[in-house]
């Protein structure tokens, strides 16, 4: 009976010791696994002793620790992107993108980068949109000893052209400058009724919007050998690039002409473009587009001009179907790459001279065989610097205003020589276009002084004095 009692009143005592314990030591380091615990009942020699509470830190699985290395790469590459878009100035879009985030409310580096764009947004000022100037180049020269050679050539170029060397530095120094690219489109928006509204573009204190355009991307076939790009294309990793044919007939790849050198700028300084733009290509389409030989001509071989009809009988594997789907591929991936194309006329017309009948069948040449691989476009930039009316406006009694516009046409760019020229109504958007050429730069460098110097950008290896017109 002793021996009963003193067996009872140990188990008793170790029942309050236990029950006095928050937490008991997992016999595994894994605490989602239920463990069984064997008591043991202590002899009457022995009494029980309390031991210290103690919690094992749980350690992640590899499952978890992926997860949450996963979580933190996709929050990284979110914050990035928001970065990038600030960096381009659309604080909204980079808000926007924040805040649509699973788990923003309790995330402080996102909460944070929001604040910093509220702030950055809230101090930008909104721009004279009839103070916006709009630079122009032709087909980038890469080899000056080839197209200064001397030929009945040289002298078109050293007018229009300007060279790989003069256009890295200028776009350098109207990057320090504080330039930024815009488009039109956001000097002016197409309201669903057809007619126009002025836009806004809102930049911090200091920079200063431009449009940059490029006249005749096709490259012709009375340029080659004379040191241009031969056609744009996309490299392994899907980036526009040029070719280039080497005089031992092999093809480089590289930043030939303007489109691949801004883009690589603009990758360097996303600043200098705001909320992605880039650039409006004026595009013809006689020849083709993009250096593929796309127009019809190529495809029934009727009514070629002679250096078609040379080309064809070079090229007897000539496939007009690719040439289609690769021009198109490109112009795709420049259009998602903040690239936009306008209408340059399909056979590079006069429209000041030319009727709007003849107009009419242009366009509709154009709208064929051109719009299929480029995308419809609004713009119309005349060749020539030529315009459809004068300085005092477009009314609809102008027979190739009407036309144009009942075709979707709403921006319209001619040629001139102020720093800006802007007009903005309910029915169109015009602009000036100011040409950045070995013409414009030896004759009239003060005109540019806004831009950069002239003497410090300046190719040596151009011919002096440049031609007059």
């Amino acid at each position: 009976m002793k021996k009963r009692i003193l067996l009872l009143s140990a188990v008793l005592s170790l029942t309050v010791l236990l029950g006095g314990c928050s937490l008991l030591p997992f016999a595994e380091d894994n605490p989602f696994e239920k463990q069984e615990v064997k008591e043991e009942t202590p002899s009457e020699d022995e009494k029980p002793e309390a031991q210290p509470t103690a919690t094992a830190a749980p350690e992640a699985s590899p499952t978890e620790e992926s997860q949450e290395e996963s979580q933190q790469a996709e929050e990284q590459t979110v914050l990035d992107k928001a970065a990038h878009m600030a960096a381009q100035y659309d604080y909204e879009g980079a808000i926007r993108l924040l805040r649509s985030q699973e788990g923003f409310e309790t995330d402080p580096q996102m909460k944070a980068a929001v604040e910093e764009y509220r702030q950055l947004r809230q101090s930008c000022v909104e721009y004279p949109l009839e103070e916006i100037t709009h630079v122009f180049f032709h087909t980038l020269i890469k080899d000056t000893a080839k197209a200064f050679d001397g030929d009945s050539d040289e002298a078109g170029y050293n007018q229009y052209m300007t060279t790989i060397s003069e256009f890295k530095k200028i776009i350098e120094t109207m990057y320090q400058k504080g330039y930024v690219l815009v488009s039109p489109h956001d000097m002016a928006a197409v309201n669903d009724d057809g007619t126009m509204s002025r836009g806004k573009i809102l930049l911090p204190q200091g920079k200063i919007p431009f449009v940059l355009s490029q006249d005749d991307v096709s490259y012709y076939h009375y340029m080659e050998g004379d040191g241009f790009a031969d056609k744009l294309v996309l490299d392994e990793n899907g980036e526009v690039k040029c070719t280039y044919i080497e005089d031992d007939g092999s093809v480089s790849v590289g930043n030939y002409d303007l489109v691949p050198i801004l883009d690589a700028f603009v990758k360097e300084h996303p600043d200098f473009s705001y909320h992605g733009r880039k650039g409006v290509l004026a595009m013809t389409g006689y020849d083709g587009v993009l250096g593929y030989r796309t127009d019809i001509a190529y495809k029934t071989r009727e009514n070629l001009q002679d250096d078609q009809r040379e080309f064809l009988d070079a090229h007897p594997d000539f496939n007009y179907e690719e040439e289609v789907r690769q021009a198109t591929e490109v112009a795709d991936a420049m259009k998602a790459n903040g690239w936009e194309f306008a209408s340059h006329t399909w056979g590079h017309r006069n429209v000041s001279e030319l009727s709007a009948d003849v107009l009419k069948t242009d366009n509709e040449k154009w709208e064929a065989y051109v719009a299929p691989i480029l995308g419809k476009t609004d713009m119309i930039i005349f060749a020539f610097g030529a315009d459809i009316g004068g300085w005092e406006g477009y009314s609809m009694d102008n027979p190739k205003f009407s036309y144009y516009k009942s075709r979707g046409y709403h921006y319209y760019c001619n040629v001139d020589s102020n720093q800006y020229w802007v007009q903005i109504t309910d029915q169109y958007f015009r602009q000036g276009r100011r040409n950045l050429d070995g013409y414009r730069m030896y004759y009239n460098p003060e005109m540019l002084s806004d831009l950069f110097d002239v003497s410090k950008v300046w190719d040596p290896s151009r011919p002096t004095p440049v031609p007059e017109m």
